[in-house]
């Protein structure tokens, strides 16, 4: 889709030029909404690469060892899994350029998961890098687990009036900025 093309490339620049260091007061509410969720829940980051929302900071919250923290892996064809991980884990480059955990002992699926944006809109569909992992795993785990929760990551300059969408787009519960939930 043209208009999905251009979009990427607008925000990709976008991000980049406006790109700053996300203080850990920017993520208390994120932090504190994830802390109320039940002790033992798992949760899914991801490793910020090229300019984006670095989410990692939540680990300094020692609440937050309370839960299980995952990573995604790129697996097969535009497949993903998530594998847990631990901060100080070692980590290996992926083809993409994207950090992912070397311990892969079992594939867990998550109670939450973060999900970087490139950009959204206030109806909570997000734009990716276009290869739809987060969409193909969402569709298919969604069906099985209708309770796993999606919040998008990004920052509040990302937002875009209305994502185009198609029938394989999944629509996120939430949206966090470092201003906040929207």
């Amino acid at each position: 889709m043209y208009k999905k093309h251009y979009l990427r490339n607008k925000f990709l620049i976008l991000r980049k030029k406006k790109y700053f260091n996300v203080s850990f007061n920017s993520l208390q509410y994120l932090v504190k909404y994830l802390n109320n969720k039940k002790k033992g829940s798992v949760i899914s980051l991801y490793y910020p690469s090229s300019f984006e929302f670095n989410i990692i900071k939540i680990l300094s919250d020692k609440n937050l060892k309370n839960f299980k923290t995952l990573l995604p892996v790129i697996v097969n064809n535009f497949g993903m899994k998530f594998f847990q991980w631990k901060k100080g884990d070692i980590l290996k480059v992926n083809a993409y350029g994207i950090l992912e955990p070397i311990n892969r002992n079992k594939n867990i699926v998550p109670d939450v998961i973060l999900v970087p944006c490139l950009a959204f809109d206030q109806r909570g569909f997000r734009l990716g890098y276009g290869k739809g992992f987060y969409d193909r795993y969402l569709g298919k785990y969604l069906k099985k687990n209708k309770n796993i929760e999606t919040i998008g990551i990004g920052f509040s300059f990302q937002k875009y009036k209305k994502i185009p969408t198609d029938k394989y787009d999944i629509r996120l519960n939430k949206i966090y900025t470092e201003k906040g939930f929207l």
